[in-house]
């Protein structure tokens, strides 16, 4: 395929200002293999005229949850509710119309709430469905009684939350129906991504294994690159089957093995992100700095078995005292991959992190909406949050992803967050830790700079140069609003997009 009459988005390279002049884009299978101008049709070979448009590399999101993703439109949204007698209102609406179904819900952040959910009081909506609403930010499940038993969770009055959490989430499926995730479902979900310039996804869904995703493959959901992650309670079965990180599940290289992914702490909003100092709200009473979810010696156990079978793995940590323990357990055991999400860290762990080789995987639409609870429950550490400038400047490897559906599936929603650190019309949260948006393109592309020959034919075709705006303000506005100016997107050379 040629590519012919594109502007080339100079992501990185030599290059100060956009690559100038028109040029033509060879394809050969699912490479590159030839950029300049000029270029003419082989006999038989397929053209497309680019009319002048932006040629990228495709976009990744380093860090989603596809099947939460996949199911998030079908399930109760809980994100404008303000109280928990609101949730309820909610939840007794829902069962109005349709009194003969499970509630699945999602999105509620009982942070700021006057008194924290509790099953008593979804109980006392009185009906025989079980109920089972999920955080926002996905480290906990607000059930019923009826749904508790159901899940085989032992009877309180509290939230399930951080690992017995994950494990029972593992389990909704067999309890209440498939929930749609179906390989049409996780198709759809693709194409909407592959719609936004998305081209790979890491999967770092809490259930389901290789199996799971193979099945899936073959039924139909084969339309972008996949990365899937495994976690502890499935390492077993990846290491017998001899897999290591980059290897092809089911024979296809577009699917492959992914890291081990380990959940070191908790989260902000849950009150279990581990830090080096109490909350100063609302603590978690004999965890006021809140807790890791496996003591040092547990993580560094599973980082050496990870090390010891060829996998990367990814650890969760977004309090500061889970980065510096992350960090030690990396050193430790001499693994690679990546710390995610880390929301609050230290200069110096920062230093450490890129001595180490460590990337981070940061999900910068995350502090759009932590940025008024984190004044609150962190107060005097805001300046310590998302430090992606810091990151840069001291040498780390950045990749930027949405933990979807935490923060949707939206790389120009991400991009525009690390560049203009603001979601409403305030100035930007601690704008000495912005980027460029150039930096932060780069850290969408999974490591592919400015096309060339050699690079995956994993392109988009863009109706205007996302590195040209205005004020750092006016361009994250255009930013957030780029997925309406994706024309194509091509992954391994075929088209998984092309605006109608």
């Amino acid at each position: 395929m040629l590519i012919s009459n594109v502007h080339l988005v100079a992501v990185s390279g030599p290059f100060p200002a956009p690559v100038a002049g028109l040029l033509d884009v060879r394809v050969d299978g699912d490479r590159v293999v030839e950029v300049g101008p000029g270029l003419a049709a082989a006999p038989g070979e397929a053209s497309y005229d680019g009319g002048g448009r932006w040629l990228a590399p495709g976009l990744w999101d380093q860090h989603v949850h596809l099947g939460q993703w996949t199911l998030s439109s079908a399930r109760l949204d809980l994100a404008p509710a303000r109280s928990s007698a609101e949730a309820v209102d909610l939840v007794r609406e829902r069962l109005e119309q349709w009194p003969d179904l499970p509630v699945i819900g999602w999105g509620h952040r009982p942070t700021a709430w006057p008194a924290n959910p509790t099953v008593s009081d979804l109980d006392a909506i009185g009906t025989d469905q079980p109920i089972v609403l999920i955080a926002g930010d996905g480290h906990h499940g607000w059930l019923n009684t009826t749904a508790l038993h159901m899940l085989a969770l032992s009877s309180r009055d509290t939230v399930v939350s951080e690992t017995e959490w994950f494990l029972a989430y593992g389990r909704l499926a067999s309890v209440l129906g498939t929930d749609g995730t179906g390989p049409e479902a996780y198709r759809r979900s693709m194409e909407a991504a592959a719609a936004q310039g998305v081209v790979g996804l890491v999967d770092l869904e809490f259930s389901g294994g290789v199996a799971d995703w193979a099945a899936r493959w073959a039924g139909g959901a084969d339309l972008l690159r996949i990365r899937h992650a495994c976690y502890a309670d499935g390492l077993d079965d990846v290491l017998a089957r001899g897999l290591r990180s980059g290897d092809p599940l089911d024979g296809d290289p577009r699917l492959t093995m992914g890291p081990l992914k380990i959940i070191s702490d908790g989260s902000l909003n849950t009150r279990t992100a581990w830090c080096c100092e109490p909350y100063a709200d609302k603590a978690v009473p004999g965890h006021e700095e809140g807790q890791p979810n496996q003591t040092p010696a547990e993580l560094r156990a599973l980082l050496a078995r990870a090390v010891a079978g060829g996998l990367e793995v990814a650890v969760h940590a977004i309090g500061d005292r889970a980065v510096t323990e992350a960090l030690a357990a990396f050193e430790e055991t001499g693994a690679r991959g990546s710390v995610e999400h880390v929301q609050l860290t230290t200069r110096d762990d920062v230093r450490r992190m890129a001595a180490l080789g460590v990337r981070a995987s940061v999900q910068p639409a995350h502090l759009l909406d932590d940025r008024d609870v984190t004044e609150r429950l962190w107060p005097g550490r805001a300046e310590r949050c998302f430090p992606l400038r810091w990151m840069l400047d001291d040498g780390v490897e950045v990749v930027l992803g949405s933990d979807a559906p935490v923060s949707p599936l939206d790389p120009w929603l991400a991009i525009a967050a690390a560049v203009h650190r603001s979601g409403d019309e305030r100035e930007p949260w601690h704008p000495e830790q912005a980027i460029t948006a150039r930096e932060a393109l780069a850290a969408s592309t999974d490591g592919w700079g400015t096309v060339a020959p050699g690079h995956p034919a994993d392109l988009v075709l863009l109706d205007a140069d996302p590195l040209d705006g205005g004020s750092d303000r006016e361009h994250a506005t255009a930013l957030r609003g780029f997925a309406d100016r994706v024309a194509v997107t091509w992954v391994a050379g075929q088209v998984a997009h092309a605006r109608s």
